[in-house]
């Protein structure tokens, strides 16, 4: 499980990146990479870390699904996901 304050940093992350969206695009496309710099760093989409929805776990995530592989494993083994077999994976 990940720590609270890690998945808080998350959240956080995303909602300034969606908050300046439009004028990094503007800025982007006139080419003003001062002004870029000038946008907190936290801001770029590229910062965000994809985390398991159930866990929080950051590693080994599966973007179809939105979980990590351990979880997509157990769930896998209960019968969760339909469609799946042990033998298919």
């Amino acid at each position: 499980m990940a720590k609270e304050s890690m998945k808080a940093r998350e959240v956080k992350r995303k909602k300034l990146a969606d908050l300046h969206a439009e004028k990094r695009a503007a800025l982007k496309a006139a080419g003003d990479y001062v002004g870029l710099q000038k946008l907190p760093r936290a801001a770029s989409p590229v910062r965000q870390r994809n985390r398991c929805k159930l866990t929080g776990r950051p590693r080994g995530y599966m973007r179809q699904f939105g979980i990590s592989r351990n979880t997509f494993r157990e769930m896998a083994l209960d019968g969760m996901i339909p469609g799946v077999t042990k033998a298919s994976w």
